[in-house]
């Protein structure tokens, strides 16, 4: 017989599981990746409408726009890379981000107040 109580706990072993990553996460990152693409074209097809049928202050905006699209897109692909690796490799990293989104949507309303802006001084 064991002269240890019973509930006595043994030294703290870390033992080395795999982390299971089901398919659902996989395409859940692309699901999400092509939602931020699809927010782009929406917004690259505001800038083409603006550049082609807009007056000089459309144009401007339509300069900006593109470059907040291009962000997006930018943006969308490295969040995707950095993701799938974390998944690939199995890492219990997290996989939200707060600051990009914030920063984008910045960019945005920069975009559509000086819209709004160039709009009311010029006419």
């Amino acid at each position: 017989m064991s002269t240890q109580p019973l509930l006595q706990r043994q030294a703290q072993k870390r033992i080395a599981v795999p982390v299971r990553v089901e398919p659902k996460v996989f395409f859940a990152n692309e699901r999400t990746f092509l939602s931020w693409l699809h927010f782009a074209v929406v917004l690259g097809g505001l800038a083409v409408g603006l550049l082609n049928f807009g007056d000089k202050v459309g144009k401007i905006s339509a300069a900006m726009y593109t470059v907040v699209a291009m962000g997006v897109m930018i943006y969308a692909l490295v969040i995707y890379q950095y993701r799938a690796r974390a998944i690939r490799q199995r890492t219990g990293a997290p996989y939200d981000d707060r600051l990009g989104p914030t920063i984008l949507c910045v960019c945005l309303l920069a975009a559509i107040v000086t819209n709004f802006v160039l709009k009311f001084v010029f006419d």
